[in-house]
């Protein structure tokens, strides 16, 4: 099979399920919360008996199946699984489950658990979304809800070596020229790969080659590839570039194969990325359970977050059942620094992939629709869409909330407001959530 097909099938890998059973002790779930998890939760003190935490809801069922992509921003549901905080909820019997792509997570949360899929994931943000338009395999509406971000920037864009001399970064103009020399040589068709159509990384992708005159649509063919393909189809010469979230970037630099332009964090300073969801269904059905889940994911963001705990993360998620990468791939971007590949190093960056830091856990509805916008740019989903009807029908930050609250979460950590306001991109293009349609009629170059 190629390396290009991206639709690996609806076979997923299984891992059998592996629970470390801890005690909650006499502390409440606040005073674990204030020490971002403590050592009740530790790898090496695990308990020979599970003791649910106090605030824990009654749950309407202790099983979930939760779905993951390898990449690094995955870590906090691998995280609640590994240390037991799921168990510690009243969730014993959570199963997180490898993915192989996004239309593979896609389609097993279109059948359930229940048809032998799953019920929740790890995703890119704008999924939920056009599953519940019916942007699906049976082009029919699968209603999605979004719990909670799983966390901000930590994503890149990499470039093959034979652009490196062009040392392009954040500015891309001179690979404009570059590819229609390229076409102009013979070369049919210039590839640059994203993730999924109308997801997180696409829209980064399409963005910054608009910002530098580069139609996507037009002067490129953007092409989706699952992330653990990247970096072996840029070996063979078959993209000029890719975005995708990590380790996959730095496992390019550290194999020589290419090099990053740009971490997304610059591109727009602490962005959205990916997101907790779950089908509508199984939370209507069970909300205390997914208030459950939700304090599990929170706390092992809180775990994750801490400077402490990132060697520890990074060894837990490079086992070959979960990422299968080696560690050297992970850790020195997950502490926020950056070896670019082109000369370029950044230490202790401030825009790294956070897990908790800056509100980035919960879920602002501005953010998801500067996400729909962009899909109507790109002509993903029609311009005449009632984009603040669906995210305050998608997005659920009132369970966050809810969720918050149970795990004594300060008051100061839980946003007064569903929107973070005016954003400012790198170019110097701000989206007003409140004006949607002027961010996009004063676009120069969209499909829409």
């Amino acid at each position: 099979m190629s390396l290009l097909n991206y639709h690996l099938g609806d076979r997923m890998t299984r891992f059998s399920r592996r629970q470390f059973i801890i005690t909650a002790g006499a502390a409440t779930a606040g005073t674990m919360l204030a020490h971002g998890c403590s050592s009740s939760t530790s790898s090496n003190s695990p308990s020979s008996t599970v003791s649910q935490a106090a605030n824990a809801p009654k749950v309407e069922t202790t099983q979930a199946k939760l779905g993951f992509i390898a990449l690094t921003d995955s870590a906090p549901l691998i995280i609640a699984q590994e240390k037991g905080l799921f168990a510690r909820y009243g969730m014993k019997d959570v199963e997180v489950v490898k993915q192989a792509s996004w239309p593979v997570t896609q389609g097993n949360l279109e059948i359930g658990s229940a048809g032998g899929g799953i019920d929740g994931a790890h995703i890119l943000t704008p999924m939920p979304y056009l599953m519940t338009l019916g942007k699906t395999k049976t082009q029919q509406p699968v209603p999605m809800y979004i719990l909670a971000r799983l966390n901000t920037n930590g994503q890149a864009i990499s470039v093959a070596n034979t652009y490196k001399d062009l040392k392009v970064g954040l500015d891309n103009k001179a690979l404009k020229e570059a590819f229609s020399k390229a076409k102009a040589g013979g070369k049919s068709e210039i590839k640059v790969a994203v993730t999924f159509p109308g997801g997180t990384h696409d829209l980064w992708m399409r963005y910054w080659l608009a910002a530098g005159g580069i139609d996507p649509t037009k002067d490129v063919s953007v092409t989706p590839i699952p992330p653990p393909q990247m970096v072996a189809n840029m070996k063979l010469g078959s993209m000029e570039a890719f975005c995708v979230g990590e380790p996959w970037n730095a496992q390019l630099v550290n194999q020589g194969v290419g090099y990053t332009a740009l971490v997304t964090g610059e591109l727009w300073k602490d962005h959205p990325e990916k997101a907790f969801a779950m089908r509508a269904d199984w939370v209507d059905k069970n909300p205390n359970a997914a208030k459950a889940l939700l304090m599990a994911i929170m706390e092992a963001q809180q775990w994750c977050e801490k400077a402490e705990n990132k060697e520890e993360m990074c060894k837990i998620v490079s086992q070959a059942k979960w990422f299968k990468v080696p560690v050297k791939d992970i850790i020195e971007r997950s502490k926020g620094n950056i070896d670019y590949g082109d000369g370029r190093q950044q230490q202790n960056f401030g825009e790294r992939m956070k897990f908790w830091a800056d509100d980035a856990s919960y879920p602002f509805k501005s953010h998801d629709l500067w996400f729909l916008t962009e899909n109507i740019r790109w002509g993903y989903i029609p311009a005449d869409t009632n984009t603040k009807e669906l995210v305050d029908k998608v997005n659920k930050e009132n369970l966050w909330r809810e969720a918050a609250k149970l795990l004594g979460v300060a008051d100061a950590e839980i946003p007064k407001s569903t929107s973070r306001g005016v954003e400012t991109f790198f170019d110097g293009v701000k989206f007003d959530p409140e004006k949607p349609e002027e961010y996009l009629k004063a676009l120069k170059i969209k499909k829409a």
